[in-house]
């Protein structure tokens, strides 16, 4: 085999009639003669670029280096290579996002409202994946998102990863299907539940109707499921899913914002023995941290609020929460809750971070490689490696920076998205 052999592949490229291959950091191209075709394996690049700075989320940041892409598929990553070749050339390239907080639901009619505990339910069952809130996700450069239910339930369903464009069907959107369940404590999953006085008057005559009632709700359906893990008579509908959580097969993702909300918990995760939590909404993580670092809980931060207060709870958001976090080690990804507003897009949350105390590969990670080993997905999304999904964000400066933008977007290795459409 040439040493000329592109960087990390086994085999040369092809790019159109050409053969692309890489030495010392330069890209040559060779003319393939039918008589003499590369061989079989060689993979199809269809699409070639460079930019000054690669921020690969994989530990390495490429001074002046391409990518290739052949497929949907990362074909090669070359450091040092030059933009001189028929391919687009940016000022940097990072992963495309993933957001596991989006809040793209379908709102109540995402929740099956007659029972507050339904782990059974599996999001990719309600979707719209016509709603114009996955494309405003797209073209700001969240490529992956976690589809979660509206948290109006204590236990609501498993949740799903989905890229944010491509056809307008599960089949060729879905990453991962019921890959983590997900949970509400705080004031939202009692909202709309009332005390029963006399005659029950409908479904929502029941418990909980108070914070001490929500963890109620979860403490029973965990003991339960412990029960039923050990008696065939004690099982019911829904116990393997959370068998699966107490097993650690997949995580639990809870809504908790307000420090009352993180310390139960987090309590419930020592009492019961849940291996993987994830606490989403985490406004006031920074109070208690070393509980999130004891337990080995993970958090999902909420977009920042100009006056520090969140929508859920009114937790209060610290402006260096996320520093305070990972740099204690706990792992932290950042979310935009759905905000249409530019301030509230998860880049911008970014950037925010930044100015809280992280660094530039720090931010980049927690809306990157974080977020998406937090969903078991970061095999397919969330860094720059050979082999992975091709979803990528074209910058035209230093990523997050004020005055450097969003110029294009690629996902599935597909351009679908530049700064002139």
């Amino acid at each position: 085999m040439s040493d000329r052999t592109l960087f990390q592949l086994g085999a040369p490229l092809l790019f159109g009639a050409l053969s692309l291959t890489a030495n010392a950091g330069e890209i040559t191209w060779e003319v393939v003669e039918t008589a003499e075709p590369v061989e079989a394996s060689a993979p199809v690049v269809k699409l070639l670029l460079s930019a000054d700075k690669i921020y690969t989320a994989a530990g390495d940041v490429i001074d002046g280096g391409t990518i290739a892409i052949a497929g949907s598929k990362i074909a090669a990553v070359v450091p040092g290579a030059s933009g001189d070749h028929e391919g687009l050339h940016v000022g940097a390239i990072t992963p495309g996002m993933v957001d596991l907080s989006p809040r793209i639901h379908l709102a109540d009619l995402s929740v099956e409202e007659s029972s507050e505990t339904i782990p059974y339910l599996s999001t990719t069952d309600g979707i719209d994946l016509f709603d114009k809130r996955w494309e405003r996700l797209l073209r700001t450069g969240v490529t992956s998102v976690m589809y979660t239910p509206a948290d109006e339930a204590c236990i609501g369903g498993m949740m799903a990863v989905l890229k944010t464009g491509g056809e307008p069907s599960i089949e060729d959107r879905l990453v991962e299907a019921d890959v983590a369940l997900r949970g509400a404590f705080g004031s939202h999953a009692s909202r709309g539940n009332h005390p029963v006085y006399g005659r029950p008057t409908d479904h929502f005559s029941r418990r909980p109707t108070t914070r001490m009632g929500t963890e109620w709700v979860h403490r029973k359906s965990f003991y339960d499921a412990l029960a039923a893990m050990k008696n065939e008579e004690r099982q019911f509908e829904g116990w393997e899913i959370l068998a699966s959580v107490l097993e650690g097969e997949r995580p639990y993702f809870v809504q908790a914002s307000a420090t009352q909300d993180i310390r139960t918990a987090i309590y419930l995760k020592e009492e019961v023995g849940l291996p993987l939590l994830v606490v989403d909404a985490a406004a006031e993580a920074w109070k208690e941290p070393g509980l999130l670092v004891r337990s080995g809980t993970a958090a999902v931060l909420p977009p920042h609020a100009p006056q520090g207060r969140t929508a859920i709870d009114n937790g209060f958001l610290a402006w260096n929460t996320a520093k305070t976090l990972v740099d204690l080690g706990v792992p932290v990804a950042l979310s935009s809750h759905g905000q249409s507003s530019v301030t509230g897009q998860l880049g911008a949350q970014a950037g925010y971070a930044m100015r809280g105390g992280l660094t530039r590969d720090e931010a980049i990670a927690a809306v990157t490689i974080t977020p998406a080993r937090l969903a078991g997905v970061d095999d397919r999304v969330g860094s720059i490696e050979v082999g992975k999904d091709a979803d990528l964000i074209l910058w035209s400066g230093e990523p997050f920076a004020a005055t450097s933008r969003v110029v294009g977007v690629v996902l599935n290795g597909e351009v679908v998205f530049t700064s002139s459409n």
